[in-house]
């Protein structure tokens, strides 16, 4: 089903047919937007969420039902669904209302503690796993498979490998790479998040304030939610993110191959673009 324009003219129109009560309530856009779903203000208060494509929507109804039972269970504000909506207007998917939740993200954020985001982000981490996770949503398709063994797309990274070539150490690629492959996540299921990056993180005054966007996550292995070991932090900051997270070594090589595999596959789809940061990835490997 090709994409539908979602702009705030859709939005306003949603709104008005399906949810009167917010009706004259101002639409505004939310720069960035996001890739996966688009964002706009509705309001002060509110925040209206609406897929941008046919995979993603399977993160509606999954948000609707577990984001109730975890918000009050961890350290910092997530997501409070208030409505769904459901297909109108010429769009063709399902989309909810949030409450609005203040902040900047990582990548607009100035000032930031950036010892104190990696104590914040463990503190959020430890608890997501403490929570009952028996019910939750395995590790799946609904997960992009993060929550899974990092074996789900072993063709595809091995392929950007082989596309980058020379452009980057491919042995120690490789060794990395089967080093995440090598081991399983040995305990009970926990609850992850699926996607802790730069844009799903909300800041004030140099700490976390906030995490969003909780379309990629389940229960499953943690490993995914430790990426930004290395696409943020650096040095003794990456250290202090693990000391705090407290887990195995084997679970670190796990999201060191998420890590890498991720970088890979961003360089190798645009000709001639950096490396860098798979680079950074093979030479620090924390563990």
């Amino acid at each position: 089903m090709p994409a539908p324009q979602i702009d705030v003219d859709l939005v306003t129109r949603l709104i008005a047919a399906q949810f009167p009560e917010y009706g004259g309530l101002p639409v505004r856009a939310v720069e960035p937007g996001g890739i996966d779903n688009r964002t706009f203000r509705l309001g002060e208060e509110l925040a209206v969420r609406l897929p941008s494509a046919e995979g993603y929507v399977a993160s509606v109804a999954k948000e609707q039902r577990w984001l109730p039972e975890l918000a009050p269970r961890l350290p910092v504000p997530i997501p409070v669904p208030v409505g769904v909506g459901v297909p109108g207007a010429g769009y063709p998917w399902p989309w909810t209302i949030n409450r609005w939740l203040d902040g900047e993200t990582l990548l607009e954020h100035r000032d930031t503690d950036r010892d104190g985001l990696a104590r914040d982000l463990a503190a959020f981490i430890r608890a997501l796993h403490a929570i009952d996770a028996a019910h939750g949503p395995p590790a799946g398709a609904h997960s992009f498979y993060r929550g899974a063994s990092p074996a789900f797309y072993d063709a595809e990274a091995l392929a950007a490998i082989d596309t980058l070539g020379d452009r980057i150490d491919v042995p120690a690629a490789r060794e990395v790479w089967g080093a995440a492959l090598e081991s399983q996540w040995a305990g009970a299921p926990v609850w992850f998040h699926g996607d802790i990056a730069h844009g799903n993180l909300l800041l004030r005054d140099g700490r976390l304030a906030a995490v969003i966007d909780f379309g990629t996550s389940g229960v499953g292995d943690p490993a995914c939610d430790l990426v930004i070991a290395w696409t943020y932090f650096e040095g003794d900051e990456r250290q202090l993110l693990r000391d705090e997270v407290v887990l195995d070594d084997d679970t670190w090589r796990r999201a060191r191959g998420w890590a890498l595999w991720k970088a890979l596959i961003v360089a190798a789809a645009t000709p001639g673009s950096s490396v860098a940061e798979v680079s950074a990835i093979l030479a620090d490997p924390v563990v």
